[in-house]
């Protein structure tokens, strides 16, 4: 049956306590904003910041209930996620509730993924884009009966939820390594440890841009070229490419620098402090100043000691409009250097780890494109339900 988008779920809007009242923070209720789901998962289990009793009284936040979904509707339009328990919202986004009796919360959540190209199609506004209540009553949607709807939806919720076990076992992962950088090299240093500086551990390297004017510098498929846009973008550990490769005309015209794979990427500006690690070789732009670790400390070493040194880091900037860490402010960031015999003993517990988390972060992509190829299929009609075996 036809139905407006508008005509199938509750659309509730969410608000913000004043900033400048420090009892509405520090809570204990989460509240989402944009930059908390604008990612692959389709659940959004943790929030930046939460608030208090008081804040939610005093505001016009809203609570969602598990199950309902969360859409950004200004600035960056059309991020979605659902909700897994309890969870209060800012005023740039929509809570969407799904109306039981003509659309489960499942169905919905893939229904809306589907269409937000079409949302996106009819944004307004003239410093931000964003949608309204009204531009989900100028979609119309094709919505089969719930049997059929749950059909559809247990395939592409158990690929969701395959994606969603891979990063819990990948925070569980880094949190034992973690763990033991904290006590191999924090709780339990040692006082003969030499007092060093960054350089000590490996090359400081920065990077560059190939112009954008020339498109020769440009390709869809050579040399894996990274921003910092890109790793707020994909949050894993490991990163093999980025939105934009470059030629190899684009790397001799620039002063971006190729380094190997094992490379630990740190930006330095705009923000300070994305850290992955190269999964191949790999060049970036101006906006990095990365660790190509020495043979004795290793990659696993030099990105637990990144997350370590970000607050010294960040203290050693320097800038107006922005702050910046330097490539020679990089070089003398102070450290203490471990013995090899220490380094090798975390590198042995830690490769395996990371060796790990980089196949399930592989497979979690996979599995992204496979969801995000059947989904379309779906609903076109396309593929039928019954004649897939996952």
């Amino acid at each position: 049956m036809i139905y407006k988008l508008s005509d199938i779920m509750d659309i509730i809007g969410g608000g913000t306590p004043k900033t400048s009242n420090p009892d509405y923070w520090d809570g204990d209720i989460p509240w989402l904003s944009v930059k908390d789901f604008n990612n692959d998962l389709r659940y959004v289990y943790n929030t930046e910041k939460k608030i208090t009793k008081l804040g939610l009284e005093n505001s016009s936040t809203k609570f969602l209930d598990r199950g309902d979904m969360i859409i950004s509707a200004r600035g960056t339009v059309g991020e979605i996620a659902s909700i897994p328990y309890p969870m209060t919202f800012n005023q740039s986004c929509y809570g969407l509730r799904a109306k039981k009796k003509i659309i489960s919360s499942d169905y919905l959540y893939y229904l809306i993924k589907y269409n937000v190209g079409k949302l996106q199609k009819n944004v307004h506004g003239s410093v931000f884009d964003t949608i309204t209540r009204d531009t989900f009553s100028d979609i119309e949607v094709d919505i089969p009966e719930l049997e059929i709807q749950n059909k559809f939806v247990s395939v592409l919720c158990d690929i969701d939820d395959k994606i969603q076990l891979n990063v819990t076992i990948n925070r569980n992962l880094s949190e034992q390594a973690q763990a033991y950088f904290d006590e191999l090299f924090i709780q339990n240093a040692s006082v003969e440890w030499k007092e060093g500086i960054l350089s000590d551990v490996g090359s400081i390297v920065a990077g560059g841009t190939p112009s954008k004017s020339n498109q020769e510098y440009y390709t869809d498929n050579g040399i894996a070229w990274i921003t910092p846009k890109d790793l707020s973008v994909d949050k894993s550990a490991f990163i093999s490419h980025g939105e934009n490769d470059i030629t190899e005309l684009g790397l001799q015209k620039s002063s971006a620098t190729m380094m190997p794979a094992g490379t630990v990427l740190f930006s330095s500006r705009a923000p300070i402090g994305y850290i992955a690690i190269a999964a191949n070789e790999i060049c970036t732009n101006q906006g990095f100043k990365s660790v190509v670790p020495n043979d004795n400390v290793g990659t696993s070493y030099v990105y637990y000691l990144l997350k370590q040194l970000l607050p010294t880091i960040e203290n050693m900037a320097s800038g107006s409009t922005f702050k910046e860490i330097s490539g020679s402010a990089m070089k003398i960031v102070p450290t203490v250097i471990p013995d090899d015999e220490t380094l090798k003993r975390f590198s042995d517990f830690c490769d395996p780890i990371m060796k790990q988390i980089q196949k399930n972060e592989q497979e979690s992509k996979r599995l992204v494109e496979l969801r995000d190829t059947l989904l379309p299929k779906l609903m076109s009609g396309e593929l039928d339900v019954s004649d897939l075996k996952i």
